[in-house]
């Protein structure tokens, strides 16, 4: 989180930075960066204090290199969501600013407590997908009221890739066909992830609502629901779903 900077190579930055431009123009696609740390157990309480006096700091000094949203998952990973238009965006020096207007040293000393919560960090990038996500009213990440996540993993492979997308167009053109209410959208891994995998986030109230939410998805798609979501699974190299939260006390967006 220090330098929230992944280690390009010039050629990299040159040779990427036009062509995320060019696939969200021609995708209808939003290229986010992420930051993960991995936070120890037994730090998480610091880290949340730590990444609090950082967001209180921002917001004092108004700083305006850096828009991010923040969730954690249960297993203690803290994503900072940030969206880019290119991989030039990655390089700039977002906390210079606030460097300056902190002075080194106490800008140091909140950055030298971070370190101390977690051993690994790492970063790479997502893109939304517009045309595959399922949100009628219009797609947000942050649906008012409603923090809690489940971030559902389809890992693919470059020889099922195409199938896996036929599939998951189909799952939305059921649910669209069918008026359901029952969002989400659709991220696909890019540069720096860990293998490819489509990621789909679905928010909800609490755990309560979310089960009331499927509860009443299931019963209104009927029988054709299941065949196409089996079918789905059957064409995926690996499967993992993930319990989180929106962390809106640490997300930062600048005034204007």
């Amino acid at each position: 989180m220090r330098t929230l900077k992944t280690r390009l190579t010039s050629l990299f930055l040159a040779l990427l930075t036009g062509a995320i431009g060019l696939a969200q123009e021609e995708s209808n696609s939003q290229a986010y960066w992420v930051h993960e740390d991995v936070v120890k157990p037994s730090k998480v309480a610091d880290y949340e204090s730590v990444c609090k006096e950082l967001t209180d700091n921002l917001k004092k000094h108004d700083i305006q290199e850096i828009s991010t949203i923040v969730t954690n998952t249960e297993d203690d990973r803290y994503l900072w969501v940030s969206p880019i238009t290119s991989m030039a965006d990655i390089d700039k020096p977002v906390f210079a600013t606030l460097k300056e207007k902190m002075g080194p040293q106490t800008f140091e000393n909140i950055f030298n407590r971070m370190d101390e919560c977690y051993d690994i960090e790492q970063d790479y990038i997502i893109h939304l997908d517009k045309a595959m996500s399922y949100m009628p009213e219009g797609i947000t990440q942050t649906p008012e009221g409603e923090n809690y996540r489940k971030f559902f993993y389809f890992h693919i492979t470059p020889s099922n890739r195409s199938v896996v997308r036929k599939n998951m167009e189909a799952i939305t053109n059921l649910f669209a066909s069918k008026g359901s209410k029952f969002y989400y959208r659709v991220y696909k891994s890019g540069f720096g992830t860990r293998g490819e995998f489509y990621m789909v986030a679905a928010a909800a109230k609490n755990s309560t609502d979310y089960s009331a939410k499927v509860t009443a998805n299931n019963e209104l798609l009927g029988d054709e629901w299941p065949k196409l979501y089996n079918e789905l699974r059957s064409n995926l190299l690996k499967f993992e779903v993930f319990t989180g939260s929106m962390r809106p006390e640490m997300a930062y967006s600048p005034s204007k």
